[in-house]
């Protein structure tokens, strides 16, 4: 496990904290061209080997070195200015794949299945439950009521309040079945306060109600999930 904890300290170091803004811009403009994509590839090996500081793991260092460099290597070609943040995730679960790939091999682990208890896919279930498919239930729920101004031109950010709901629920559902069930409650208050001064300044009560009924029932299926995420566990 140190081992993973040092190579993951290492990718860190070296993809986000010794590598400057300039390297990333001259990477994109020149691509395998720049010598600061051979740089950043031997300085995450150098960063590997130094932090698990073992003599045997050499090899492996350079085989991490290689595979950063070529994933890094392909991000340049296949991204495109719309698709940065893409490739930006894509990039990050590649290389945490390939160091848990050679810490498996270093230190000769195999997976242990008994992890995936029935337990393991409830809470699974559960947790994919509490996105999407929560936020179109919701929707369809409350759609009945939709005032007209409500999907109207507006200031706020795109699909944000979607994803403000996809979080609270995520963050009900883990405060639950860690019986943290006072974080609950300051959550909704702290959601209360921050919307507080919408809700007030709006001309439109029907809006208002709208707000709350679809608040109110993302909180109730939070928290019903839940607690039968409990019951059945």
């Amino acid at each position: 496990m140190i081992v993973f904890v040092k190579l993951l300290l290492a990718h860190l170091l070296g993809d986000f904290i010794l590598q400057p803004t300039s390297w990333v811009l001259d990477k994109e403009i020149k691509k395998h061209k720049s010598i600061y994509l051979y740089i950043h590839t031997i300085l995450h090996g150098l960063l590997a080997w130094i932090l698990v500081f073992e003599i045997a793991f050499g090899w492996y260092a350079l085989l991490l070195a290689l595979s950063h460099g070529a994933i890094d290597f392909l991000k340049l070609y296949f991204q495109k200015t719309s698709t940065k943040r893409m490739w930006f995730v894509v990039d990050q679960v590649l290389h945490s794949i390939v160091i848990v790939l050679i810490v498996s091999v270093y230190k000769n682990l195999t997976i242990d299945f008994e992890v995936f208890t029935n337990g393991f896919w409830i809470v699974i279930t559960a947790i994919l439950f509490l996105t999407k498919p929560a936020s179109i239930i919701i929707k369809n729920a409350i759609s009945v009521w939709t005032p007209e101004n409500a999907s109207g031109e507006n200031t706020s950010l795109q699909n944000a309040g979607n994803y403000i709901g996809i979080l609270e629920r995520l963050l009900i559902f883990c405060f639950l079945i860690t019986s943290h069930f006072e974080a609950i409650g300051f959550l909704l208050a702290a959601k209360s306060i921050f919307r507080f001064g919408d809700l007030k300044e709006a001309t439109d009560r029907k809006l208002t109600e709208y707000v709350l009924i679809g608040t109110l029932l993302s909180f109730g299926i939070a928290l019903l999930i839940g607690l039968l995420v409990q019951f059945l566990t």
